[in-house]
């Protein structure tokens, strides 16, 4: 069951039921324990074309208006970027998209040159480590991040690029957060159904504490959202977005 109050609040306010509870509505059980077919069926009803259609536009017009009154500082951090470490300003990398069909997510770079072997040093000498590593798919001191970056991770100044994957329809303003494609295994079968959605720029998962809280609890977040999904959600969820960025909570 999961254990986040910012998520509690949001599923209550949004008329959905508290994580591991239940739901009235439409003859579908919406418990996080439901099979396939059920989430499967709950997910088609909540998303109607009509509310997609909806949901799309307020993702065009949410995104171009952040662009324009953001596009200053993300000039700034791109100068800040290529005076702090030698690289491309940008990072891109392959993440799984609606329907499972990757995209290119688009990110500023926080990491150092050849960081994923620093990586496999770092970890490959450290039991506690690698098993972090292993569990999280995340370290709190990652050794490829750099000074600037730690500050950007902070405050999740590094997605702000992630705006023009919402405005070209690769992303949502609000979603299950996007991963690679090998990272989907640690899903189980929550994955299918997770993947049905555009991935996010914030979700319920991202304003829960994100990873100040186990995985297995990351996935049953995900998957409330996209089984419970509704503009109200998604309206609660933004406004909930900006205290956590200046918070910083769980962002590293």
């Amino acid at each position: 069951m999961c254990r986040c109050p910012a998520a509690h609040r949001v599923l209550a306010l949004a008329g959905g039921a508290p994580c591991g509870g239940r739901r009235r509505g439409v003859g579908v059980d919406r418990t996080i324990g439901t099979g396939v077919d059920a989430a499967r069926a709950a997910v088609v009803i909540a998303h109607h074309p009509a509310l997609r259609a909806v949901k799309r536009g307020a993702d065009i017009v949410g995104s171009s208006a952040l662009i324009a009154v953001l596009l200053p500082l993300a000039l700034i951090v791109a100068l800040a970027i290529v005076l702090d470490s030698r690289g491309p300003v940008l990072f891109l990398q392959r993440r799984v998209g609606r329907g499972g069909v990757e995209f290119r997510l688009i990110k500023f770079r926080t990491m150092v040159r050849d960081g994923e072997r620093a990586l496999a040093a770092h970890v490959g000498a450290d039991e506690g480590l690698r098993r972090e590593w292993t569990q999280a798919r995340k370290l709190r001191n990652d050794p490829r991040i750099t000074r600037l970056g730690r500050f950007l991770r902070r405050f999740s100044i590094d997605e702000l690029p992630q705006l023009l994957n919402v405005f070209i329809g690769n992303m949502s303003l609000v979603g299950p957060r996007p991963v690679p494609r090998d990272e989907l295994a640690y899903f189980g079968d929550r994955a299918a159904q997770i993947v049905e959605v555009r991935p996010g720029l914030t979700g319920l998962w991202a304003v829960s504490g994100r990873s100040e809280i186990s995985y297995r609890e990351r996935v049953e977040l995900e998957h409330r959202y996209v089984v419970e999904w509704s503009l109200r959600m998604d309206a609660l969820i933004l406004l909930k977005t900006i205290p956590a960025v200046v918070r910083g909570h769980g962002a590293y």
